[in-house]
């Protein structure tokens, strides 16, 4: 059996040892335009802050590939795939066949037609290159224009901040981390960034990237106002990389389109990870489920199916464990419902900056954010993910020592047996 695998981040790399975890002799080959052995991208904003050290910025061990009979073809892009062919197209004309092939082809930077965004100094922050190219460029007292402040935007303005560089977050939405935060837990959060020396620019956005001599100088706002700058960091989202799908037959939406089993609408075709729409079971729909722990479940999914094994990707849903400046946080599911039937509850402490929420649905846990008390909130996940019905507990829910001990007898017998 040939397997191929295009993307080397966290579904590819579980479609590996999913593959390997069935079929221990089938050649697989694995492409990945980027030069590196997989590594975690979460990371990238602590490696430009000086955080972690290149040798830990790595996914698997290095002899991951050896170890499990990988021919890995790093920094070899994939250009075209013949699907009738079976077989795919590499940028030098190459062709390579496959039996069973992996599109885990991740995400791509959402980059608006904003003039100016060819100056040299714009540039996004998605990849090792990206935070490697930027930090040698930086400079104590550089001025920095990042627009969007979402996780990417704010985790490169931390790093910024934290090589003494002065930064200015521009964002359309009328708060910081939108699609995690409501806002009152924003406003905290806004606060102490602030604190750091970070500004804000809300319910706005950058109209112009200006510059002189090919070089960037400085952003023309939405609302007028000009700031000066050295650099500029589009960090206004993510979505599926389709490139090489668009003109193929595979079904996609926002992305590509599987089953539980990973599989796409063409034989013998699978895809994974951030490029694909899984099943998101607080939702109750297919949706892209941007989130490394999913990705490589899918991945590990995908790949015993490949290798003919039976695997189903049981749903996930959207969960972020993350901080600033020491500030930690825990948000999962629907943290701001905009239908009826929700039922949401908050315990509000701005003095320790601590804030807890939690939404139900139909007496389910389906949403919860945690800011700065985060030591159990691994308990709301857990409650989320099994589905469990916490009506006869839910008072307890926004409790600082909420834990197992509050769970009915019978559930806390259940949870802690899966503990062992």
């Amino acid at each position: 059996m040939d397997y191929v695998i295009i993307g080397n981040s966290a579904a590819g790399i579980g479609a590996v040892e999913g593959i390997r975890s069935v079929d221990r002799v089938g050649k697989i080959a694995l492409f990945s335009r980027e030069p590196y052995p997989a590594y975690s991208r979460p990371l990238i904003s602590y490696y430009l802050s000086g955080k972690v050290a290149p040798e830990t910025m790595y996914y698997r061990d290095p002899d991951f590939y050896l170890r499990l009979q990988v021919e890995a073809s790093l920094g070899r892009e994939v250009q075209a795939l013949k699907l009738e062919d079976k077989t795919i197209e590499l940028s030098t004309g190459d062709k390579v066949p496959f039996d069973r092939l992996l599109i885990a082809t991740g995400g791509k930077p959402i980059t608006p037609p904003i003039p100016g965004r060819e100056y040299s100094g714009v540039s996004t922050f998605l990849t090792w290159d990206d935070a490697k190219d930027l930090g040698e460029e930086l400079f104590p007292g550089i001025k920095v224009v990042v627009i969007g402040a979402g996780l990417i935007g704010l985790k490169a303005t931390e790093a910024l901040v934290k090589r003494e560089a002065t930064v200015t977050v521009a964002e359309l939405s009328n708060r910081i981390l939108s699609a995690i935060l409501d806002e009152d837990s924003a406003r905290i959060v806004q606060t102490h960034l602030e604190e750091q020396g970070v500004k804000f620019q809300l319910n706005n956005t950058v109209a112009e990237i200006l510059g002189e001599e090919g070089k960037v100088t400085g952003v023309r706002l939405q609302n007028g106002e000009e700031l000066e700058c050295d650099r500029v960091i589009l960090a206004i989202g993510v979505r599926p990389n389709l490139d090489l799908v668009r003109d193929t037959e595979l079904k996609f939406n926002q992305g590509i389109l599987v089953n539980s089993h990973m599989a796409t609408s063409v034989d013998d075709v699978f895809a994974a990870g951030d490029v694909s729409e899984g099943y998101d079971k607080i939702y109750q729909e297919n949706r892209v489920l941007p989130i490394l722990p999913n990705a490589y479940k899918q991945g590990f999914t995908a790949g015993v199916n490949m290798a003919g094994g039976s695997s189903e990707f049981q749903g996930g849903f959207a969960m972020n464990a993350i901080g600033f400046f020491d500030l930690p946080m825990l948000t999962a599911g629907i943290i701001k419902p905009t239908t009826p039937g929700f039922q949401e509850y908050i315990r509000l402490d701005p003095g320790k900056q601590s804030y807890k929420k939690i939404v139900l649905r139909a007496g389910k846990l389906v949403g919860y954010i945690a800011l700065n008390t985060v030591d159990r909130a691994g308990i709301l996940t857990g409650l989320m993910d099994q589905e469990v019905d916490v009506t006869p507990f839910q008072e307890h829910l926004l409790k600082e020592d909420f834990g197992y001990i509050h769970f009915p007898k019978e559930l806390r017998s259940q949870r802690l047996s899966l503990r062992k």
